[in-house]
């Protein structure tokens, strides 16, 4: 593999790579029905709280600019102890009114490198309400509640790849959207990287534990099920269901359309720079199991030990085991029950078929791996030539065709971008359409982000905050322009989430791809429909080499 095809995969993958960053770990307490039942029970109180009744018990929300918000809620039990690398538990439910303020635990994970200034932007250090097993929590934003209307349900997946991240994040908040739209808002938080995703059983230990390597993909048909039984109660509809996700949320999503026990759990599905053709087999997930049992001390025989074992200590031994084989990770794995064939290789998943779905890439995606910003056009010409001797010259003289005044940094990115992860998109779009069943919409993210002064272009992660109807942050500056771009995508989102197509009165007509047409939507100052949208670099990188998982 050349350096640029190595690049081109990594820049489908997570979004900041803190796997070898020291772990500074956050303490939380779990959920105890004691501590989180209120006191209040019998208090009237006035508009500011919402209580609703699940079917675990009641919640008590607070009302924000019109939308209520109920955050921390729990879907399921704590993953600690015995069931730690069990498929979720169910809840015992509560007496009593569960207070739901502020945001639950996440994932035990590796805070953020913010020497990065990639992570700076995207604020991945801002992971609110601590770390614990206990993580099987979700955040709710509606506009009403009991009022009889059936809203669309969006339900969003967090980026962070498959071993960080969480939707507690300012850039994953709900209300904009939920405002803007008149839809309801879920923002789950899951298991993440060995938590959730660790081939126990391939590695010598029982049977008992043979979903330990799709744990974290059970927690999210966990969460479509608990939306199923308890959209009602949160004005909305529990038929009409969106699922989406950008970068690693975008890589569950893959997953999801290609799990048989999320069959009828929901209704549309978004892909954002996150395309996954391909899960990690059992072979590749159990060798990387057995070096973290080796490196715990203990063999697969010893599983009530490690379910035992504190979870610091398992996150100590995951960094140390990715520190030490640079590009592993703990990742879904192709189990033949749970995930019985890779998603989208080599063809879109049947089980899903009559899910319509929008599936996009950014201009410059890879630009949140590199920096070196400097890059002249010498070095360029160094970088592409060692990838591709004897080619260089033509790749960047197509380039420079369509892009002059591009820094040499960002035709990088844009090439790292299309030879990998855009081929991807391409490829899951082909497959999708070949089911001849549910369309698919595909899109490039062209808007650049002034952060930075603009050296980032249109970066991994700059059509999140779009789609959530948000433009806070230095991701956006909060811009007039940046507001025009969040209408246009919102809006798009919003009427998908309604009837399974992203048309809209503040876009042109989007129709929807085939490998004929090749029909597309551009997002830039100037939203426009193309065919075939840069076409000609399209087909250099295929005539190049093989596009990813060109098989079948």
């Amino acid at each position: 593999m050349t350096d640029l095809d190595r690049r081109a995969v990594l820049a489908a993958g997570s979004v900041v790579a803190a796997a070898a960053a020291a772990p500074v770990l956050a303490e939380a307490r779990p959920h105890k029905a004691k501590d989180t039942v209120s006191p209040l029970t019998d208090v009237p109180l006035g508009p500011t709280f919402t209580v609703v009744e699940t079917t675990n018990g009641k919640v008590r929300g607070l009302v924000a600019g019109g939308i209520l918000q109920f955050k921390g809620v729990p879907y399921a039990a704590s993953t600690s102890g015995k069931n730690r690398f069990m498929p979720p538990q169910k809840l015992t439910p509560w007496a009593g009114v569960r207070t739901c303020y502020g945001h639950g635990p996440i994932s035990p994970q590796v805070p953020a490198d913010t020497t990065a200034d990639f992570a700076r932007l995207i604020q991945w250090d801002e992971q609110t309400g601590g770390q614990s097993e206990d993580c099987l929590n979700l955040n709710i934003y509606t506009p009403a509640v009991r009022d009889g209307k059936k809203r669309p349900v969006m339900v969003s997946f967090h980026g962070g790849g498959f071993f960080n991240g969480s939707n507690n994040l300012p850039g994953f908040y709900g209300d904009p959207l939920a405002r803007f739209g008149d839809v309801v808002v879920v923002t789950p938080n899951h298991r993440l990287s060995s938590f959730g995703y660790l081939n126990l059983v391939d590695a010598g230990a029982p049977a008992d534990f043979k979903y330990a390597g799709v744990a974290g993909i059970m927690d999210l048909v966990a969460l479509l099920e608990w939306v199923r039984d308890n959209a009602e109660a949160f004005g909305g509809d529990p038929n009409t269901v969106m699922v989406w996700g950008q970068s690693g949320g975008g890589a569950k999503t893959s997953t999801i359309l290609g799990t048989p026990s999320a069959k009828g759990l929901f209704h549309r599905a978004a892909v954002q720079s996150g395309t996954l053709l391909r899960v990690k087999t059992r072979e590749a997930s159990a060798a990387l199991a057995g070096k973290f049992l080796k490196q715990l001390g203990v063999t697969g025989k010893d599983m009530a030990k490690v379910q035992a074992m504190p979870w610091e200590q398992l996150l100590d031994t995951q960094t140390a085991v990715i520190a030490s084989e640079p590009g592993a990770d703990f990742s879904p794995v192709l189990d033949g029950e749970v995930i019985p064939a890779h998603p989208f290789d080599p063809s879109a998943p049947a089980v899903s078929a009559n899910v319509p779905m929008i599936i996009s890439s950014a201009l410059e995606d890879a630009a949140l791996r590199l920096e070196n910003f400097n890059l002249d056009e010498a070095g360029l010409t160094t970088i592409v030539e060692k990838s591709y001797p004897g080619k260089s010259k033509d790749i960047i003289a197509l380039y420079r065709q369509h892009y002059p005044d591009k820094s040499p940094y960002l035709v990088q990115a844009m090439m790292i971008t299309d030879a990998g992860l855009r081929r991807s998109v391409v490829r899951q779009a082909e497959r999708k359409h070949a089911l001849n069943a549910a369309p698919a919409y595909v899109y490039t993210w062209e808007w650049p982000t002034p952060a930075f002064n603009g050296k980032f272009g249109a970066v991994h992660g700059t059509d999140v905050g779009t789609a959530f109807h948000s433009t806070r942050g230095a991701m956006y500056g909060e811009r007039p322009d940046a507001q025009k771009m969040a209408d246009r995508h919102a809006g798009a989102w919003v009427a998908f989430a309604s009837t399974g197509n992203p048309n809209h009165a503040g876009i042109p007509q989007w129709d929807p791809y085939s490998p004929d047409a090749r029909n597309g939507m551009v997002f830039a100052d100037d939203t426009r429909a193309e065919k075939d949208h840069r076409g000609d670099i399209r087909k250099m990188w295929d005539e190049i080499s093989p596009p990813p998982g060109a098989r079948g």
